[in-house]
């Protein structure tokens, strides 16, 4: 589940406990009550009773429960079928299994946008007919 020199599950916040404020784990959490804050470890799952409301910085994330804020995430992130994400994800792989809901936008970290884009302008890549495409 977790990927080449993964660690075993080493911190859990338990249903019905709650955090406030950052939180730094070194390895794997599992969060089945709610984080509300800013959380950074190695891999992260949120359970079917987890909550997060805060950004997530790790190397992946398995999302069974309920994400606000943003993921960036450098491997792969997964929402399962009862997630509910609402934010950014950032990930060069990412999972969205059926039933899942998400309410942001994700984008493949490393994607370079076109200056064009940047600027909000709108670049023809086909010409249109009767265009030699000569200047």
């Amino acid at each position: 589940m977790f990927g080449k020199g993964s660690r075993k599950l080493e911190t859990i916040i338990g249903d019905g406990t709650r955090v406030v404020g950052q939180v730094s784990v070194k390895g794997t959490i599992r969060i089945d009550g709610i984080v509300e804050g800013d959380l950074h470890a190695d891999w992260v799952v949120v359970g079917e009773t987890g909550k997060v409301v805060g950004n997530i910085r790790s190397r992946g994330v398995v999302v069974g429960g309920s994400i606000e804020g943003n993921i960036e995430a450098t491997e792969t992130v997964e929402l399962t079928g009862k997630a509910s994400m609402t934010g950014e994800i950032r990930a060069p792989k990412l999972v969205v299994s059926e039933g899942a809901v998400f309410d942001g936008r994700s984008r493949m970290k490393g994607e370079a946008e076109p200056s064009e884009a940047q600027d909000g302008k709108v670049r023809t890549l086909i010409p249109a007919k009767g265009a030699t495409g000569t200047n």
